[in-house]
Parts: structure tokens; C-alpha cells; sequence
């Protein structure tokens, strides 16, 4: 294995400080159906849970843990632009006329900025991150009914609710110090 050596290397190092280790190195790699060698960056971490390995394909000069590091970062916007088509269903633009999938779309990003923000407040709560879609068949889905009355607004869910703990935090947030 081309990553061993430096996986154990990262594992020895954890092993010492008890913190995780990323390491990265680079190497010439030519695949049987591949008509020259290319070059290869792979990254090497030991973490709590256990090893860890990629391997990315580049052309680009970079030195191997910069180059990993920038994958990684590119590689965020990608899952916000799958969370807002998973968890709100943005890619639902069928109607023949484009102003209304354009109203379509301004919705779709109205919803996802509204998941993302109950996300965050439960995130500074101490909840982990949660997928837009879980998040979404947690808190949103759910069959309750809203009560406006003198001094506010009253929400009434089913007592066995599986999301209730996420109301509560996020009940907590709005509630005056």
C-alpha cells in the first residue's frame, strides 16, 4: 500500500500526543489502463475513531498538504449546493415558464436559509451538525398546530414527538433572558 508507511508514521505520532494527525506526501503512480505515471497526493491521518487515507489525482504544483487542504476546501461549497438540492429540492424547476421557476428557486433558497439558520442555533446549542433533510423531517414535518394568542404564539405537538428535543433548544433560544 502506497500510504502505509506514512499511516504509521501518523499513527505513532497520535499515539504520543493523543491529538489527531494529518500527514500528506506525494508519489508517481501509472494505473495498468493509464498511458503515463500522474501524480498522486495522499494524506494519511490517525484519528480516535481510527486510520484515515485519500488519494487525490492532480495536475496541480502545490505542496502535498496545501494541495490536500485546498481539495478539501472546494469540496465544502460542492455539499452546500447538494444540501440545497437534497434538502430542499431545489432542482424541482419544471415549470415552461422562467420567471416562474425563478420564484421557484427564490423559495427553495428562502427554505434552505431558514434550515440553515435553525442548524446553526442548534449547533451553538451543542447538537451536532445535522443533514438539511433531517433537519427538515425533525423539526419541520411534523403534524402540530400553532395558536396565536394574546401574549404570543402557542405550538402544540404530539407529546411523543422524536424532534422534541430539538423544539425545546430552539424554543430556549427565543426565550428571554
Amino acid at each position: 500500500m502506497l500510504a502505509a508507511p506514512l499511516l504509521a508514521q501518523a499513527h505513532q505520532q497520535h499515539t504520543q500526543t493523543d491529538q489527531k494527525v494529518r500527514l500528506a506526501a506525494e508519489a508517481r503512480y501509472q494505473a495498468a489502463s493509464w498511458s503515463h505515471e500522474r501524480r498522486v497526493v495522499y494524506k494519511a491521518e490517525s484519528l480516535a475513531q481510527g486510520p484515515n487515507t485519500r488519494f487525490v489525482l492532480t495536475t496541480r504544483l502545490d505542496p502535498p498538504l496545501a494541495l490536500y487542504n485546498w481539495y478539501v476546501r472546494r469540496g465544502e461549497p460542492e455539499q452546500w449546493i447538494a444540501d440545497l438540492k437534497n434538502g430542499c429540492f431545489a432542482d424541482r424547476l419544471s415549470c415552461h415558464r422562467f420567471w416562474a421557476n425563478q420564484f421557484r428557486l427564490l423559495l427553495h433558497a428562502a427554505a434552505y436559509w431558514l434550515l440553515d439558520t435553525l442548524r446553526r442555533w442548534l449547533s451553538q446549542a451543542g447538537v451536532p451538525r445535522l443533514q438539511l433533510g433531517t433537519l427538515r423531517l425533525r423539526v419541520v414535518k411534523i403534524g402540530g398546530w400553532v395558536r396565536e394568542r394574546l401574549h404570543g404564539v402557542r405550538v402544540h405537538l404530539a407529546s411523543s414527538h422524536p424532534g422534541e428535543p430539538l423544539w425545546v433548544l430552539l424554543a430556549a433560544h427565543f426565550t428571554p433572558s
